[in-house]
């Protein structure tokens, strides 16, 4: 059997590929800070799987890093660990750089310390992937959309810090000849998102009577990913993928933000409708926009499909569905997430 180091696998988007690495039949070592996104909870289902291993611990930590993975002996390392919401980098920007790019840079050392100490069949098969996002491209005009060409162009702190631990995986390539891949995506959705993202935020919002906040006039452009099709995109970067190279994930659903929002309500309408009976459009309220709000980002995946064979399997229409299913069906695990320190707060109103 073999085994993966996953970082950040209690968040969103690691979670839930460490629920299907553990259907796949890998061993899943999962190294997680537990901050304020990190949830046990939607690890719940593998709690007492022996082939699930969890250890509470930073990417930072390289002593406890370099302890996995010499007593674990992984095949990869798959990096999901970051803090990765753009408003909390706006309020917060030190602890961006201290988690996406301190702490990416003491795992690849520890990466990079193990890997060497491997035999050559080992050392041949060992992989580390890192899990990056679109916005570190910066934004698009009306047309066009992102290639893994596309020049840097980080508008944020979030992205500043995601764009720095990219080029330090692709250094630790060419320096040291660290068998790394990368994957770029764009918006994901789903199962497990923590509330202060999009869609999460508005259907909590919603069910709870409270107004809906749309930035400026939420003529904002997001590729819609769902969050298992990507979760099938690493895993196959992971099997398939070429050393060294970057690959762009993207769901081929760009979507105006506002017309996400108004899906949802729609959603809700038909499934949890208000006592009132009023439609849940008429809690949309629009805000002042983000500082440095980037208005459209859409991801070419061509690359992905050509020489690996992916596609997104999800259709927006299809994903919101379900995604909004999911959450009627999981306010238990929704109302825990809230009962902690997050309460749906604005952030990222500073400037």
């Amino acid at each position: 059997m073999k085994t993966w180091l996953i970082t950040g696998g209690a968040g969103f988007i690691g979670g839930n590929f460490v629920l299907d690495a553990i259907k796949q039949g890998v061993r899943v070592i999962n190294l997680d800070a537990l901050t304020y996104a990190g949830n046990l909870d939607t690890l719940a289902s593998i709690e007492n799987d022996p082939n699930h291993v969890f250890v509470h611990g930073d990417i930072g930590d390289r002593a406890l890093v370099a302890r996995l993975l010499a007593e674990h002996r992984p095949v990869a390392v798959v990096n999901f660990a970051a803090e990765s919401h753009v408003d909390r980098s706006i309020d917060g920007p030190a602890a961006f750089i201290q988690t996406n790019v301190v702490g990416t840079l003491a795992l690849l050392e520890a990466a990079r310390d193990y890997w060497k100490t491997l035999d050559s069949p080992a050392k041949e098969a060992f992989r580390f992937l890192h899990v990056s996002t679109d916005e570190v491209y910066g934004a698009l005009g009306a047309t066009g959309k992102f290639t893994e060409t596309t020049p840097y162009a980080p508008n944020s702190p979030y992205s500043a810090s995601k764009a720095a631990s990219d080029h330090l995986v692709r250094a630790f390539h060419h320096t040291y000849g660290l068998p790394v891949l990368t994957t770029n995506c764009s918006n994901n959705y789903g199962p497990y998102q923590f509330p202060e993202k999009l869609i999460p935020l508005i259907i909590a919002r919603a069910l709870a009577g409270e107004p809906l906040p749309v930035y400026g006039d939420g003529k904002q452009v997001r590729d819609w990913l769902h969050v298992s099709d990507h979760c099938r995109a690493i895993r196959t970067v992971l099997v398939k993928g070429r050393v060294g190279e970057t690959y762009n994930v993207g769901g081929n659903a760009e979507i105006e933000n506002i017309e996400v929002v108004k899906a949802i309500c729609a959603l809700l309408d038909r499934r949890h409708p208000r006592a009132d009976g009023r439609p849940r459009e008429s809690q949309i309220t629009f805000v002042q926009d983000r500082p440095g709000h980037d208005r459209r980002y859409a991801i070419d995946a061509g690359k992905l499909k050509r020489e690996l064979g992916w596609t997104a399997a999800y259709t927006f229409e299809r994903g919101i569905a379900e995604t909004v299913d999911w959450y009627l069906t999981h306010q238990d695990w929704v109302q825990r997430v809230l009962d902690g320190s997050y309460r749906l707060e604005r952030i990222g109103a500073s400037a």
